[in-house]
């Protein structure tokens, strides 16, 4: 069995922090395409393409090719849209991805208008004064009706407002807002961004140990799997398994942790290749890496994404724990580090 080699922990985590401070709700992904492309492209044995969708595609060629593999992370989060611009000036919004308003109340944002330029707001509730409406800041649902984006500019009309450049359709991102501290990553979008920083740690250290893969692999990284087809397209026919790389759903009646790497068995799409997984356990032990097994029932992947379109392809699913998932997020280093080795272990794997 091969020795795993070490993780440069400052790497994926200064790696991590940019990726983070780089805008990409589903749809606008750009420049989180080019920053984590740009990373790859320091790793010479790696080939880079691009799906016509946007996906980023790197093919690692391993000691053979007669069961080629592939690793799926993404690197679009959730965000925004400008519904409508309000009589106020102020935007109504309509989501990307699953998130509840209240978790992105008082959020800073930025609004991307069509012509490139910035402008920042931040997501209130419509009544959002306690000394002007009393009790119906508490008692008002959060919905897409009752939040707005209070922008940061003289605006108190739609025409204002439409000076600015802003149109319907524009883009919103939210604030990442990082903090590290004690070892803790407190961030918005570490799903699925932490795991990104992960298969870019692990890649690191095997090309620095000179290390390839046992089988060919296709590391593909998507842009649209937080409404739900990112890795729909864009892996090999060829490939024979698929590890799915996302975060691990942290909260009362789980398993998972922000110090361990899990192994999720099921999801709301059912269960995943049991062999597949099985293998990935026996590998996590032989290697002594900390890890736990769970099920989510309000949770969906890339790999699914693959299986609806057809992929005839065992998938399986690991990733760091991370409280507070579609919140203000949060995990440890040991997670991330854990995530990254079990990577390595299953890209040396011989069977």
């Amino acid at each position: 069995m091969t020795a795993l080699p070490d993780i440069d922990t400052p790497y994926l985590l200064d790696f991590l922090t940019g990726l983070l401070d780089t805008p990409s709700p589903t749809g606008y992904t750009e420049q989180a395409v080019a920053y984590t492309e740009q990373a790859l492209a320091e790793f010479p044995a790696l080939e880079i393409t691009h799906t016509r969708k946007g996906a980023l595609i790197a093919t690692w060629p391993g000691a053979r090719d007669d069961a080629p593999r592939a690793l799926t992370a993404h690197l679009d989060t959730l965000g925004a849209m400008v519904k409508e611009i309000k009589s106020n000036g102020r935007l109504k919004l309509t989501r990307i991805g699953g998130f509840s308003w209240n978790t992105v109340e008082g959020e800073g944002c930025t609004v991307f208008t069509n012509e490139g330029k910035r402008v920042r707001g931040a997501i209130l509730l419509e009544k959002a004064s306690s000394h002007v409406y009393g009790s119906a800041v508490s008692d008002t649902k959060r919905t897409e009706d009752s939040m707005e984006v209070r922008l940061d500019a003289r605006t108190t009309s739609a025409d204002e407002t439409r000076k600015l450049g802003i149109q319907v359709g524009d883009f919103v991102a939210f604030d990442p807002r990082i903090e590290i501290t004690n070892g803790f990553i407190r961030s918005r979008h570490l799903d699925d961004k932490a795991c990104v920083a992960a298969l870019l740690a692990a890649v690191k250290a095997m090309s620095e140990a000179g290390l390839q893969p046992a089988q060919t692999t296709t590391l593909h990284i998507s842009n649209y799997e937080e409404v739900g087809h990112g890795a729909a397209v864009g892996i090999p026919s060829d490939v024979a398994e698929l590890v799915t790389l996302d975060m691990a759903a942290v909260g009362a009646g789980q398993t998972s942790d922000e110090f361990h790497a899990t192994l999720c068995v099921k999801d709301s799409g059912g269960p995943y290749h049991h062999g597949l997984s099985q293998k990935l356990r026996r590998l996590a032990e032989q290697h002594q890496i900390p890890y736990k097994v769970d099920i989510y029932p309000y949770y969906g992947s890339d790999g699914e994404a693959f299986w609806r379109a057809g992929g005839d392809v065992a998938v399986a699913l690991i990733g760091p724990g991370v409280d507070a998932s579609h919140n203000y997020e949060r995990t440890h280093t040991e997670s991330l580090i854990a995530t990254a080795q079990w990577v390595m272990a299953y890209l040396l794997s011989q069977d």
